[in-house]
């Protein structure tokens, strides 16, 4: 009962928040000339086409242990090409965080449903903005800032939706683009103002385990 409870508030709030996506849209992906974009392989379309059915897996699931993100873009659903619009949903167990990251192509408009999350984003002034969000509430990230989400509730999990202006938003992930790309020690450490030893360090424990 619980499961499908949690299946149609979700139904329910991805219907109400895809009304934010009048204003969000308009500076989102460039126009297509026509109703909606093909993929080169499908040589069928009809209702199924326009149907993800990837968020399924959140119906009577239990929640995961680490953070995780379900998503709906273009990459997972095809049909949102050219249309300037995706959607993410957000679970956090309890203690768990989204590191540091940005969209470069897109707003994030995150809406609470269950929980509470500890969120915030950098302007181009290094200037922190932060607020502590309830159930109900809605946040939005500027288009290319670097933001965050920290579930600090140490045994209750929370979980959000989010709303993108692209279909293809993109994710920068600071710690990974910074310490798993290759980027020479020397200048992290330079950069960082501290040691290689440190930075060695950082990236072993951001090393995929095997």
């Amino acid at each position: 009962m619980a499961s499908r409870s949690l299946f149609f508030r979700l139904f329910s709030l991805l219907m109400i928040s895809s009304f934010v996506f009048v204003e969000v849209a308009m500076a989102g992906d460039p126009d297509i000339l026509t109703d909606f974009v093909v993929p080169a392989n499908v040589t069928k379309v009809d209702g199924s086409f326009f149907t993800f059915t990837g968020m399924r897996t959140l119906v009577g699931s239990d929640p995961p242990k680490t953070f995780k993100v379900l998503k709906a873009s273009m990459a997972e659903f095809p049909a949102l090409n050219g249309q300037s619009v995706s959607y993410a949903v957000l679970q956090f167990p309890a203690g768990t965080t989204n590191p540091p990251h940005n969209h470069p192509r897109s707003a994030e408009l995150l809406f609470l449903i269950e929980g509470s999350l500890q969120v915030g984003f950098v302007d181009t002034t290094n200037k922190l903005f932060t607020q502590t969000l309830q159930v109900g509430d809605i946040f939005v990230f500027p288009k290319g800032l670097v933001h965050f989400q920290f579930n600090a509730d140490k045994e209750n999990p929370a979980l959000a939706i989010s709303a993108f202006g692209s279909a293809n938003a993109g994710t920068v992930s600071l710690p990974n683009t910074l310490f798993t790309t290759g980027i020479d020690d020397n200048v992290l450490a330079i950069s960082f103002k501290t040691d290689v030893a440190t930075i060695q360090a950082l990236k072993a424990g951001l090393a995929p385990k095997p």
